[in-house]
């Protein structure tokens, strides 16, 4: 039986990193101004080998992971993605492949499917051909998307959909879950923007008014019912931006608790948007991932609850939401231990009602949108 180590901070048994995330590139040939990836991704040092993920891989998988995640950037721009696959699938992984679809091939489907991949999830920037290249920097995205998503079915596969809402396309929340019925799909993500990354860049352009939201939710309700009258098997999972929410997430079901996230040079987070944290965060090309998951100072810096200050250390719904999101504490106040100012409780709550009241006023226009790029990442990092 694999045993686990102590927790430094907690001094208790560690459990085991179950879901992996393989962030295999920052590269991608789309700019959606609400991507996950860092900022600054351009001063990201090099992409680990085939090699060195595999070993990261045996190494997660001896731990006790067991969901392995391949994302980027845009994943299907590694070459050597199916063999990845395979090497993941012969360790016994549950392999999910979360892609926006570009450079996906019916050709590579297959060898993705002979490589033993177990699910593969498709984004879309909107319902609308117009918006979603607009979004997506690409004149050829949406058809591609739509006949990827046609191929992914064809070969088997449950047909996995995800659409980021915002301002700019929510209100066709309607015809968005439409097009999600006429590809078949059977289960769809309706995640409306959450403000890391170069999202967060974007809040003024990005968030939707309380109406919007209002709206979008009763729309889906709608379709839920409308389909479970029909029988039909699909899913609609709607996502509140935690802007509009008055306790924060649970984020990650808690830091260092069940989430590993290996970047594309190697560096190990607790989340994806760890890495802007004043944390230094370990490397897998200098520490084993055992090292990492139990012993290392990042990892353990907001694990448990010793850390917090109040109104969290007093506070009676601490195992439920952990503090909130340490990233999002950090952005919004300038200090990771803070509470996460979308709790009501919160000192800091007033930014969050701020921001609301500024999604009110803000226009509609897409002229103020920092699209995600090398260049602009450069841009910022030179700042």
């Amino acid at each position: 039986m694999q045993s686990f180590g102590l927790n430094p901070a907690n001094q208790h048994i560690q459990s085991p990193p179950l879901w992996l995330l393989a962030e295999l590139t920052y590269r991608c040939p789309l700019q959606c101004p609400y991507c996950s990836n860092p900022v600054d991704f351009a001063r990201s040092g090099e992409e680990l080998s085939t090699v060195q993920w595999i070993d990261v891989f045996k190494q997660a998988r001896a731990l006790g992971a067991a969901q392995l995640g391949f994302s980027g950037g845009e994943p299907l721009v590694r070459q050597d993605l199916a063999e990845l696959v395979k090497a993941a699938r012969d360790l016994g992984f549950y392999t999910n492949l979360i892609t926006s679809g570009i450079g996906l091939t019916e050709r590579r489907i297959t060898e993705l499917s002979e490589a033993g991949l177990d699910h593969i999830q498709i984004s879309f920037q909107a319902a609308d051909e117009e918006v979603n290249n607009m979004l997506a920097g690409s004149k050829k995205a949406f058809a591609q998307k739509l006949a990827m998503a046609r191929a992914v079915k064809a070969q088997g596969y449950p047909m996995v959909l995800n659409f980021v809402t915002h301002r700019h396309n929510i209100d066709r929340i309607d015809r968005i879950i439409e097009l999600c019925v006429e590809l078949d799909a059977d289960f769809v993500e309706l995640a409306t923007c959450q403000f890391y990354g170069w999202a967060e860049l974007n809040r003024a352009a990005l968030l939707p008014t309380r109406e919007q939201l209002e709206y979008a939710e009763g729309v889906t309700q709608q379709w839920r019912e409308k389909l479970a009258a029909q029988n039909h098997p699909c899913k609609l999972i709607f996502v509140t931006p935690d802007y509009y929410e008055e306790r924060p997430k649970a984020c990650m079901s808690g830091w260092g608790s069940l989430f590993l996230d290996i970047t594309p040079d190697g560096t190990a987070l607790p989340c994806h948007s760890a890495r802007q944290l004043p944390i230094e965060f370990p490397n897998v090309k200098e520490h084993s991932v055992q090292h990492i998951w139990q012993e290392s100072f990042g990892f353990n810096k907001y694990r448990g609850f010793e850390w917090m200050p109040e109104p969290c250390r007093s506070c009676d719904e601490k195992e439920q939401d952990f503090g909130g999101c340490r990233c999002q504490a950090y952005m919004l106040t300038g200090d990771a231990s803070n509470a996460d100012p979308v709790c009501s409780k919160s000192k800091h709550h007033g930014i969050i009602l701020a921001a609301r009241e500024e999604a009110e006023q803000a226009p509609l226009g897409v002229d103020s949108m920092i699209f995600r790029n090398e260049k602009m990442s450069n841009i910022i990092i030179k700042g």
